[in-house]
């Protein structure tokens, strides 16, 4: 755009993730009904975008391009909120994710930029729920990105990392990704960046670096969420919250009820900094989408 307002805040929901399940939220939407009305819900507490993972409808992960057709086709019938699919796989076939950003093209894709340790530890428990490696390399980035850039979805480079974030300079080298690019900074997974602002600083600075006049927003995993939306509003940053990353709202007792619930905390916090919470069609712009449909 000509001209980026410093004063608005582009407000993303991430609506269900992939790994929690009822037993931990019983509020969490599994089938594409339930994903639609929660997409409406966020859109209308002030969300202009929603991040989808798509499952099966006992809640199991799925990236078949039908259901996810099923999605985009029931949140169309309830509102405009710009879309972003999930493409995150610990397997390296992506033909599924290919035929789905091919066939359906949503606005926007979630590219995850790097190979890393994906961890959950329980102080109570003093051991790990989960502990997995999060493979993506080039050779499998790079079959996303053409996809991508074939269907004209915009890729929302996800970096848990500052090696993450560093290393995209191939891919602007060969031409892959065409600034202005979209950063996503995740901060508090096991093996990736802690939750701190000199993190989020550093993260920034190395983004922009490579990528001048890029967007960039913060995604907190947990209950340090709240801190590090403060931390991007004041840094100029947009947010992400849902419930895919965190059920509480900020007291840290009290479970979302709805992804609309942590929208409206969200979206208050931008107003109390005096920003402004971009719409839909802002949105787009200030994120170099392509035209509506």
């Amino acid at each position: 755009m000509a001209h980026r307002d410093p004063d608005m805040c582009v407000v993303t929901c991430a609506l269900t993730g992939v790994l929690a399940n009822r037993s931990q939220c019983p509020h969490l939407p599994f089938t594409p009904v339930e994903i639609a009305e929660e997409a409406k819900r966020a859109h209308d507490a002030g969300a202009a975008v929603v991040h989808i993972h798509a499952r099966n409808d006992d809640g199991s992960p799925t990236f078949a391009p039908a259901t996810f057709a099923r999605i985009k086709a029931e949140v169309r019938k309830r509102c405009p909120v710009l879309l972003n699919f999930s493409t995150g796989t610990i397997t390296e076939d992506v033909a599924e994710q290919c035929e789905t950003l091919q066939a359906i093209r949503p606005e926007i894709a979630a590219l995850n930029m790097g190979t890393m340790n994906y961890a959950k530890y329980s102080e109570k428990k003093g051991g790990f729920v989960f502990d997995m490696v999060f493979p993506n390399t080039y050779a499998k980035i790079m079959k996303l990105i053409e996809a991508m850039n074939g269907a004209s979805v915009k890729p929302e480079l996800e970096c848990f990392d500052t090696g993450h974030t560093h290393g995209i300079w191939p891919l602007l080298d060969m031409k892959l990704l065409r600034p202005p690019l979209q950063f996503s900074f995740i901060v508090n997974v096991l093996g990736g960046l802690p939750p701190t602002v000199e993190g989020l600083q550093l993260q920034k600075t190395i983004a922009l670096d490579l990528a001048p006049g890029s967007e960039w927003e913060v995604i907190g995993i947990s209950k340090c969420q709240w801190r590090m939306l403060a931390a991007a509003l004041v840094l100029g940053g947009n947010v992400r919250v849902g419930l895919e990353d965190n059920f509480y709202l900020p007291d840290n007792r009290t479970m979302a009820r709805s992804n609309g619930e942590l929208v409206e905390v969200a979206v208050r916090m931008v107003r109390d900094v005096g920003r402004r919470p971009a719409t839909v069609e802002q949105a787009r712009e200030i994120l170099a989408l392509r035209a509506g449909e």
